[in-house]
């Protein structure tokens, strides 16, 4: 499981490095592609799989046939550099919107990259209806 929050620098090539506390836990190669509200997620090789698998169970429709080319044709497989780095190509830095200051962080099977201000605003968007969110998930368990 990955959690946490890291801060981290990507240079003008693309490259940034992934933090050493999660490097074993991604696997020496892995998957990176477009995420969700502004972000890249990260999976392992196996955690990939796995979402490919449930997606294949899905019936096939237009909705699923638009998500599945936004999220494949961006997916990529990396690994690291001798200094722990990766590099992200260019669609994805831009998708993302990585410019310096960049912020990893650890979300159960997978890590996000976000740029640190589109992070900052949504802490700030989401942080005030985090009791509303947490009771909506967990009143029926």
């Amino acid at each position: 499981m990955f959690m946490g929050e890291y801060h981290h620098s990507i240079d003008s090539k693309g490259r940034i490095i992934i933090p050493s506390k999660v490097r074993e836990g991604l696997g020496e190669n892995f998957i990176v592609t477009r995420g969700l509200d502004g972000c890249l997620f990260l999976y392992p090789k196996s955690g990939w799989e796995n979402i490919i698998n449930k997606y294949k169970e899905l019936p096939d429709t237009k909705g699923k046939r638009q998500y599945m080319r936004i999220f494949l044709s961006g997916a990529t497989t990396c690994e690291y550099d001798k200094q722990g780095r990766i590099n992200i190509p260019k669609p994805l830095v831009d998708y993302a919107k990585l410019e310096k200051d960049c912020i990893i962080i650890g979300v159960d099977e997978r890590l996000e990259i976000w740029s640190k201000d589109c992070w900052e605003e949504f802490i700030s968007l989401n942080e005030e209806n985090l009791s509303e969110i947490a009771d909506s998930l967990f009143t029926n368990m």
